[in-house]
Protein backbone atom coordinates (compact mmCIF):
# COMPACT_ATOMS: atom_id res chain seq x y z
CA UNK A 1 0.00 0.00 0.00
CA UNK A 2 1.43 3.49 -1.27
CA UNK A 3 1.97 6.51 0.96
CA UNK A 4 -0.24 9.26 -0.55
CA UNK A 5 1.73 12.88 0.17
CA UNK A 6 -1.49 15.20 0.10
CA UNK A 7 -0.10 18.49 -0.49
CA UNK A 8 -0.96 19.54 -3.93
CA UNK A 9 -4.19 21.09 -5.40
CA UNK A 10 -3.22 20.74 -9.13
CA UNK A 11 -1.11 18.44 -11.27
CA UNK A 12 2.23 17.40 -10.45
CA UNK A 13 4.72 18.00 -12.96
CA UNK A 14 8.21 17.07 -10.94
CA UNK A 15 9.25 15.03 -8.30
CA UNK A 16 13.04 14.60 -7.43
CA UNK A 17 14.63 12.44 -4.56
CA UNK A 18 17.59 14.01 -2.94
CA UNK A 19 20.71 12.05 -3.08
CA UNK A 20 20.69 9.89 -0.36
CA UNK A 21 16.84 9.30 -0.43
CA UNK A 22 15.82 10.62 2.58
CA UNK A 23 13.71 13.72 0.94
CA UNK A 24 11.47 14.18 -1.32
CA UNK A 25 10.47 17.58 -3.55
CA UNK A 26 7.71 17.54 -5.60
CA UNK A 27 6.42 21.02 -7.83
CA UNK A 28 2.59 21.35 -9.48
CA UNK A 29 0.83 23.68 -11.76
CA UNK A 30 -0.61 25.16 -7.93
CA UNK A 31 2.69 27.20 -7.56
CA UNK A 32 4.05 25.25 -4.29
CA UNK A 33 7.03 23.70 -3.79
CA UNK A 34 7.00 20.76 -1.11
CA UNK A 35 9.50 18.89 0.30
CA UNK A 36 8.56 15.44 2.22
CA UNK A 37 10.70 12.44 4.16
CA UNK A 38 10.48 10.14 1.88
CA UNK A 39 10.28 7.35 4.64
CA UNK A 40 6.72 8.35 5.89
CA UNK A 41 5.39 10.64 3.43
CA UNK A 42 5.46 13.84 6.34
CA UNK A 43 5.64 17.28 4.89
CA UNK A 44 8.57 19.04 6.50
CA UNK A 45 7.35 22.16 4.50
CA UNK A 46 6.88 24.31 1.40
CA UNK A 47 9.08 27.13 -0.65
CA UNK A 48 6.44 30.07 -1.43
CA UNK A 49 7.50 32.89 -3.97
CA UNK A 50 7.08 31.54 -7.62
CA UNK A 51 3.44 33.17 -9.22
CA UNK A 52 2.95 30.56 -11.98
CA UNK A 53 2.80 26.97 -12.60
CA UNK A 54 6.13 25.29 -11.68
CA UNK A 55 7.26 22.76 -14.24
CA UNK A 56 10.92 21.55 -12.52
CA UNK A 57 12.64 20.95 -9.59
CA UNK A 58 16.28 19.78 -8.61
CA UNK A 59 18.29 19.24 -5.18
CA UNK A 60 22.29 19.41 -5.28
CA UNK A 61 24.35 16.34 -4.16
CA UNK A 62 24.56 17.91 -0.80
CA UNK A 63 21.08 18.66 -0.30
CA UNK A 64 21.71 22.63 0.44
CA UNK A 65 20.10 24.11 -2.42
CA UNK A 66 17.02 23.54 -4.29
CA UNK A 67 16.59 24.70 -8.08
CA UNK A 68 12.97 25.16 -9.65
CA UNK A 69 11.68 26.73 -12.96
CA UNK A 70 8.45 28.02 -13.31
CA UNK A 71 5.42 29.65 -15.63
CA UNK A 72 6.31 32.72 -14.20
CA UNK A 73 9.39 32.87 -16.34
CA UNK A 74 11.53 32.33 -13.05
CA UNK A 75 13.90 30.17 -12.02
CA UNK A 76 14.72 30.41 -8.60
CA UNK A 77 17.61 28.96 -5.81
CA UNK A 78 16.44 28.26 -2.55
CA UNK A 79 18.02 27.21 0.63
CA UNK A 80 16.69 23.67 1.54
CA UNK A 81 16.83 23.80 5.31
CA UNK A 82 15.22 27.46 5.88
CA UNK A 83 13.08 27.76 2.62
CA UNK A 84 14.51 30.91 2.07
CA UNK A 85 14.81 32.23 -1.84
CA UNK A 86 18.61 33.36 -2.44
CA UNK A 87 18.34 34.42 -5.81
CA UNK A 88 15.89 34.55 -8.34
CA UNK A 89 16.89 34.57 -12.37
CA UNK A 90 13.95 36.41 -14.90
CA UNK A 91 13.88 35.00 -18.59
CA UNK A 92 11.81 36.03 -21.37
CA UNK A 93 9.26 32.65 -21.77
CA UNK A 94 8.82 29.79 -18.72
CA UNK A 95 11.35 27.58 -17.36
CA UNK A 96 10.56 24.15 -17.98
CA UNK A 97 13.69 22.39 -17.02
CA UNK A 98 16.91 22.75 -14.34
CA UNK A 99 19.54 20.43 -13.23
CA UNK A 100 22.44 20.87 -11.44
CA UNK A 101 25.58 19.71 -13.20
CA UNK A 102 27.55 16.92 -11.69
CA UNK A 103 30.05 19.08 -8.95
CA UNK A 104 27.11 21.61 -8.15
CA UNK A 105 29.06 24.30 -9.92
CA UNK A 106 26.55 25.09 -12.76
CA UNK A 107 22.77 24.59 -13.41
CA UNK A 108 21.29 24.68 -17.03
CA UNK A 109 17.77 26.19 -17.29
CA UNK A 110 15.60 25.27 -20.50
CA UNK A 111 13.71 27.81 -21.43
CA UNK A 112 10.55 27.76 -23.58
CA UNK A 113 9.95 28.69 -27.24
CA UNK A 114 7.30 31.16 -27.06
CA UNK A 115 6.13 35.03 -28.53
CA UNK A 116 9.10 35.68 -31.02
CA UNK A 117 11.64 34.28 -28.39
CA UNK A 118 13.82 31.23 -28.87
CA UNK A 119 13.92 28.49 -26.90
CA UNK A 120 17.47 28.36 -25.23
CA UNK A 121 19.79 26.14 -22.71
CA UNK A 122 20.90 28.99 -20.10
CA UNK A 123 24.24 27.59 -18.22
CA UNK A 124 24.65 29.29 -14.53
CA UNK A 125 27.29 29.45 -12.48
CA UNK A 126 26.09 28.33 -8.74
CA UNK A 127 28.28 29.18 -5.86
CA UNK A 128 27.43 26.89 -2.81
CA UNK A 129 28.16 28.98 -0.43
CA UNK A 130 24.71 29.96 1.21
CA UNK A 131 26.06 33.73 2.26
CA UNK A 132 27.53 33.93 -1.37
CA UNK A 133 25.95 36.11 -3.92
CA UNK A 134 24.59 34.23 -7.27
CA UNK A 135 25.83 36.22 -10.27
CA UNK A 136 23.16 36.83 -12.76
CA UNK A 137 25.30 36.59 -15.92
CA UNK A 138 24.87 33.40 -17.67
CA UNK A 139 28.40 31.43 -18.35
CA UNK A 140 26.75 30.29 -21.76
CA UNK A 141 23.52 30.19 -23.98
CA UNK A 142 22.71 27.45 -26.37
CA UNK A 143 20.39 27.41 -28.90
CA UNK A 144 18.81 24.16 -30.07
CA UNK A 145 18.81 23.57 -33.40
CA UNK A 146 15.29 22.81 -34.94
CA UNK A 147 12.68 21.35 -32.61
CA UNK A 148 12.30 22.94 -29.41
CA UNK A 149 13.96 21.01 -26.43
CA UNK A 150 11.57 19.79 -23.54
CA UNK A 151 13.85 18.15 -21.47
CA UNK A 152 17.82 18.21 -20.72
CA UNK A 153 20.66 16.76 -18.10
CA UNK A 154 24.15 17.05 -17.49
CA UNK A 155 26.15 14.14 -19.32
CA UNK A 156 29.15 12.43 -16.78
CA UNK A 157 32.02 14.85 -15.97
CA UNK A 158 29.72 17.72 -17.27
CA UNK A 159 31.11 17.19 -20.93
CA UNK A 160 27.89 17.77 -22.60
CA UNK A 161 24.38 18.29 -22.34
CA UNK A 162 21.88 16.08 -23.73
CA UNK A 163 18.55 17.21 -24.76
CA UNK A 164 15.22 16.29 -25.48
CA UNK A 165 13.22 17.42 -28.15
CA UNK A 166 9.40 18.23 -29.06
CA UNK A 167 9.85 16.64 -32.35
CA UNK A 168 11.34 13.23 -30.91
CA UNK A 169 15.12 14.05 -31.49
CA UNK A 170 17.88 13.46 -28.60
CA UNK A 171 20.86 15.80 -29.02
CA UNK A 172 23.93 16.47 -27.21
CA UNK A 173 25.31 19.69 -27.10
CA UNK A 174 28.00 21.45 -27.52
CA UNK A 175 29.81 19.27 -29.78
CA UNK A 176 27.18 16.52 -31.53
CA UNK A 177 24.40 16.73 -33.48
CA UNK A 178 21.68 15.43 -32.43
CA UNK A 179 19.53 12.57 -33.95
CA UNK A 180 15.69 12.00 -34.42
CA UNK A 181 15.15 8.98 -31.42
CA UNK A 182 11.09 9.43 -31.16
CA UNK A 183 8.17 10.00 -33.69
CA UNK A 184 6.33 12.48 -31.27
CA UNK A 185 7.35 14.68 -28.27
CA UNK A 186 9.98 13.83 -25.98
CA UNK A 187 8.30 14.11 -22.16
CA UNK A 188 11.30 13.39 -19.81
CA UNK A 189 14.87 12.22 -19.96
CA UNK A 190 16.64 10.57 -17.22
CA UNK A 191 20.06 9.40 -16.49
CA UNK A 192 21.55 6.24 -15.25
CA UNK A 193 23.24 6.64 -11.72
CA UNK A 194 26.54 6.59 -13.43
CA UNK A 195 25.38 8.98 -16.21
CA UNK A 196 27.27 6.69 -19.00
CA UNK A 197 23.33 5.82 -20.62
CA UNK A 198 19.75 7.20 -19.88
CA UNK A 199 16.34 6.79 -20.85
CA UNK A 200 13.58 8.96 -22.62
CA UNK A 201 9.42 9.15 -22.59
CA UNK A 202 7.57 10.09 -25.76
CA UNK A 203 4.19 10.71 -26.87
CA UNK A 204 4.77 8.31 -29.48
CA UNK A 205 3.95 5.68 -26.79
CA UNK A 206 7.91 4.48 -26.14
CA UNK A 207 10.84 4.73 -23.88
CA UNK A 208 14.31 4.13 -25.22
CA UNK A 209 17.62 4.06 -23.90
CA UNK A 210 20.72 5.44 -25.63
CA UNK A 211 24.67 5.55 -24.84
CA UNK A 212 25.44 9.09 -23.17
CA UNK A 213 28.24 8.96 -24.91
CA UNK A 214 27.86 7.85 -28.44
CA UNK A 215 24.07 8.32 -28.98
CA UNK A 216 23.76 4.92 -29.59
CA UNK A 217 20.50 3.12 -29.58
CA UNK A 218 20.35 0.62 -27.16
CA UNK A 219 16.97 -0.50 -25.82
CA UNK A 220 13.00 0.49 -26.80
CA UNK A 221 9.71 0.03 -24.69
CA UNK A 222 6.93 -0.02 -26.50
CA UNK A 223 3.21 1.03 -24.53
CA UNK A 224 0.04 1.07 -25.28
CA UNK A 225 -0.55 5.09 -24.32
CA UNK A 226 1.44 8.46 -24.69
CA UNK A 227 4.43 8.66 -21.79
CA UNK A 228 5.06 11.75 -19.40
CA UNK A 229 8.15 10.00 -17.74
CA UNK A 230 10.48 7.01 -17.47
CA UNK A 231 13.31 5.63 -14.88
CA UNK A 232 15.90 3.36 -14.50
CA UNK A 233 15.92 1.41 -11.18
CA UNK A 234 19.00 0.23 -9.35
CA UNK A 235 19.20 -3.07 -7.30
CA UNK A 236 16.73 -4.85 -10.58
CA UNK A 237 17.25 -4.76 -13.95
CA UNK A 238 13.82 -2.47 -14.49
CA UNK A 239 12.47 0.65 -15.79
CA UNK A 240 9.40 1.97 -14.71
CA UNK A 241 7.32 4.01 -17.34
CA UNK A 242 4.29 6.42 -16.71
CA UNK A 243 1.48 8.23 -18.62
CA UNK A 244 -2.28 8.09 -19.88
CA UNK A 245 -4.73 9.31 -22.08
CA UNK A 246 -4.11 12.96 -22.53
CA UNK A 247 -5.76 14.80 -19.30
CA UNK A 248 -8.59 16.67 -21.85
CA UNK A 249 -10.29 13.29 -22.39
CA UNK A 250 -9.76 11.79 -18.68
CA UNK A 251 -13.69 13.06 -17.81
CA UNK A 252 -14.53 10.35 -20.38
CA UNK A 253 -12.13 7.79 -19.56
CA UNK A 254 -12.59 4.75 -16.66
CA UNK A 255 -8.84 4.44 -14.62
CA UNK A 256 -8.49 1.49 -16.60
CA UNK A 257 -9.16 2.62 -20.04
CA UNK A 258 -7.38 5.39 -19.18
CA UNK A 259 -3.92 3.76 -18.37
CA UNK A 260 -3.25 5.34 -15.00
CA UNK A 261 -0.31 3.28 -14.02
CA UNK A 262 3.07 2.73 -13.77
CA UNK A 263 4.31 0.27 -15.93
CA UNK A 264 7.50 -2.07 -15.01
CA UNK A 265 9.49 -3.44 -17.91
CA UNK A 266 13.06 -5.69 -17.67
CA UNK A 267 15.82 -3.48 -18.80
CA UNK A 268 17.23 -5.89 -21.08
CA UNK A 269 14.93 -8.00 -22.23
CA UNK A 270 12.73 -5.22 -23.69
CA UNK A 271 9.49 -6.19 -24.61
CA UNK A 272 8.71 -8.21 -21.03
CA UNK A 273 6.55 -6.15 -18.83
CA UNK A 274 6.34 -7.86 -15.67
CA UNK A 275 4.22 -6.12 -13.86
CA UNK A 276 1.86 -2.55 -13.51
CA UNK A 277 0.96 -0.53 -10.02
CA UNK A 278 -2.41 1.59 -10.13
CA UNK A 279 -3.38 4.11 -8.05
CA UNK A 280 -3.49 7.52 -9.85
CA UNK A 281 -7.12 8.71 -11.17
CA UNK A 282 -5.61 10.64 -14.07
CA UNK A 283 -2.26 10.64 -16.25
CA UNK A 284 1.23 10.14 -14.41
CA UNK A 285 3.22 13.19 -15.11
CA UNK A 286 6.22 12.48 -13.35
CA UNK A 287 8.21 9.27 -12.10
CA UNK A 288 11.44 9.43 -9.30
CA UNK A 289 13.14 6.37 -8.18
CA UNK A 290 15.16 6.04 -4.77
CA UNK A 291 18.16 6.42 -4.75
CA UNK A 292 19.07 2.89 -3.16
CA UNK A 293 16.43 1.48 -5.50
CA UNK A 294 13.93 0.30 -2.23
CA UNK A 295 11.24 2.30 -3.75
CA UNK A 296 9.96 4.93 -6.09
CA UNK A 297 7.55 7.91 -6.38
CA UNK A 298 4.72 9.01 -8.89
CA UNK A 299 3.06 11.99 -9.38
CA UNK A 300 -0.12 12.34 -11.28
CA UNK A 301 -2.70 15.00 -12.88
CA UNK A 302 -4.78 13.85 -10.25
CA UNK A 303 -2.16 16.16 -7.87
CA UNK A 304 -1.36 13.14 -5.65
CA UNK A 305 2.34 11.78 -4.85
CA UNK A 306 1.94 7.97 -4.51
CA UNK A 307 5.44 6.62 -2.60
CA UNK A 308 5.69 3.32 -3.29
CA UNK A 309 8.07 0.86 -0.83
CA UNK A 310 8.80 -2.14 -2.57
CA UNK A 311 8.47 -5.93 -1.07
CA UNK A 312 10.55 -8.88 -0.24
CA UNK A 313 9.15 -10.74 -3.10
CA UNK A 314 10.43 -7.62 -5.94
CA UNK A 315 14.26 -8.23 -4.81
CA UNK A 316 13.85 -12.05 -5.37
CA UNK A 317 12.07 -11.80 -8.73
CA UNK A 318 14.37 -13.39 -11.31
CA UNK A 319 12.61 -13.41 -15.14
CA UNK A 320 13.38 -17.51 -16.27
CA UNK A 321 15.01 -16.35 -19.13
CA UNK A 322 17.75 -15.34 -17.73
CA UNK A 323 18.23 -18.04 -14.74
Amino acid sequence: RPILLQGHTRSLTQIKYNREGDLLFSVSKDQVVNVWYSHNGERLGTYNGHVGAIWTVDVNSTSTLLLTGSADNTAKLWEVQTGKCLHTWEFKTAVKRVAFSEDDAMALAVTEQRMGYPGTIVILSIKNDLEAEQSDEPINIVYPKGSKAMAAEWGYLNKYIITGHEDGSVAQYDWKVGLLAHNAEITDLQMSEDRTYFITASKDKSAQIFESNTLNHLKKYMTDAPLNSAAITPIQDFVILGGGQDAMQVTTTTMRQGKFECRFYHKILEDVEVGRVKGHFGPINTIAVHPDGKSFSSGGEDGYVRVHHFDEDYFKFKYPELH
